[in-house]
């Protein structure tokens, strides 16, 4: 049997996402992105493919980069205006029973106490069907407006991120036993004090001596995502995550980053394909391949070059307005997403230097993203080879217009897909984690997060008193 492909619709609470300027071709609903509606069609629409889940992306901050200021991201609605990611979640699962929703929030702005409430809350309301995006932060306007002068540097933000998951790991892990709530009318104990335990946390960035605020959830900890592709990205990917993302402009790119990731999660104790891998992309198809061209044609007349430049500056760190657009990139350090730099300072598919001209040719549909276009076999032929090639798990799909580009995948793409035994026909039980790996709904006990239960290794519980022992 062919190795089975999954895909994830990548959303965002905004207008413009991944694609500038799509949201001016007609039929798009990208602008409706304020509506309930809206919502329960993606997610009523990827739980038809059979997709793993509706993805959302989340700044808190604006691009403002490319000429040193937001009025380019503002004019082209580059991310901006954006809504919260989280609610979407629980909007989604209420009109779906399968698909999982990822909702991205970020570690440097929001305490970990309130944060694992929600994130509790959410798997609760879901069903267990949430997984966590965890993203350290790459725009420092987001800083900015919490207060900070400008955000850590990119390993600090990784350092960071290692105590803030420790805390989330003790609480949502550590603090609540499984049969703590035992709901006794009779003697009138909701839940016994002795199985629920203080954490004792005192690190370097947060002190956290008391409980959970909630009760067990689901998968407790939801489906860990991450997409760091830096050295220290992917080894703090390796440590937590369970689904990683990855862009690469070119096939090589791709499976460079899949063999270090593979590689670093053996090196952290766990089996390489502990966590699925999705390669950024889009897919532009139709019934016919001369269809398909056509349509590509259609959409890019659309895209706009000051938009591809706006994300292309936040997501590089560099005021692409400075560049002539057939200036060659060259070698430059950046505190942004240093994976994407890094991909764009090689050669491209015609063993050239990338100039600014070709990212921004590049970005006018998917952002970081390659492009596929064709007919539904020529489509299905290609991500074959690449998964083959590349050894990715599947793809997340950024949209070029919405929620036709995810119409157009569900109803040509996923059937090739089915009828090649490529593609799932349909869902396993339970909750996402176990949808996912097939190995039940709780974190393996050689997760990272697991060691911290009660009675795990790095368990802060002292005795049956509920006290924690002193945390790092």
């Amino acid at each position: 049997m062919s190795r089975q492909i999954r895909f994830n619709a990548f959303e965002m609470n905004c207008v413009a996402h991944q694609s500038p300027g799509l949201w001016r071709r007609p039929g798009d609903e990208a602008w409706k992105y304020k509506d309930m509606d809206y919502w329960q069609n993606i997610a009523r629409i990827a739980e038809r493919g059979v997709f793993d889940s509706v993805f959302i992306a989340d700044v808190l901050g604006t691009y403002d980069v490319f000429g040193g200021n937001d009025l380019a991201a503002i004019r082209q609605g580059a991310q901006v205006p954006v809504n919260d990611p989280l609610q979407l979640a629980v909007i989604g699962a209420g009109v779906t029973e399968n698909v999982g929703f990822g909702i991205t929030a970020g570690t440097a702005f929001e305490h970990p106490v309130p944060f694992a409430r929600r994130l509790s809350t959410l798997d609760h309301l879901t069903k267990g069907r949430v997984g966590w995006n965890v993203v350290t932060g790459y725009l420092p306007s987001a800083a900015r407006n919490l207060g900070q002068k400008d955000q850590l540097a990119h390993d600090a933000r990784y350092d960071h991120a290692d105590e803030y998951l420790e805390v989330v790991y003790k609480l949502l892990e550590g603090s609540w036993e499984d049969d703590a709530v035992v709901r006794d009318a009779e003697a009138g104990v909701f839940a016994v004090p002795e199985k629920v335990h203080h954490i004792g946390h005192h690190g370097t960035y947060f002190d956290v001596p008391g409980i959970h605020l909630s009760e067990p959830s689901p998968q407790r900890t939801p489906v860990v995502f991450q997409a760091g592709a830096s050295p220290r990205g992917v080894r703090f990917a390796a440590e937590n995550a369970e689904a990683i993302f990855i862009g690469g402009p070119t096939k090589a790119a791709a499976k460079s980053t899949v063999a270090r990731i593979r590689a670093a999660l053996a090196q952290a104790g766990r089996d390489p394909y502990d966590a699925k891998i999705y390669l950024l992309s889009s897919i532009v198809t139709d019934e016919t391949s001369a269809g398909a061209r056509a349509k590509y044609a259609d959409l890019l007349s659309y895209a706009t070059v000051e938009g591809a430049q706006v994300f292309f500056s936040g997501w590089l760190g560099i005021d692409l307005s400075r560049y002539d657009l057939d200036e060659p990139l060259g070698n430059v350090e950046s505190n942004a997403i240093q994976s994407a730099l890094e991909a764009f300072q090689g050669e491209n598919d015609r063993g050239e230097t990338w100039t600014v001209r070709d990212i921004v040719r590049l970005g006018g549909i998917g952002g970081q993203g390659q492009v596929f276009v064709g007919d539904p076999g020529e489509v299905a032929d290609t991500l074959q080879e690449i998964v083959e090639e590349t050894d990715v798990d599947g793809f997340n799909l950024a949209y070029a217009t919405t929620p036709g580009t995810f119409e157009d995948v569900v109803d040509l793409v996923v059937p090739e897909l089915q009828a090649r035994g490529a593609y799932p026909e349909e869902y396993a039980a339970g909750t996402l984690r176990h949808k996912l790996f097939g190995r039940g709904d709780r974190l393996p006990a050689h997760h990272r997060g697991a060691q911290y239960r009660v009675g795990g290794p790095l368990s802060t519980v002292d005795d049956v008193t509920g006290t924690g022992r002193p945390g790092r």
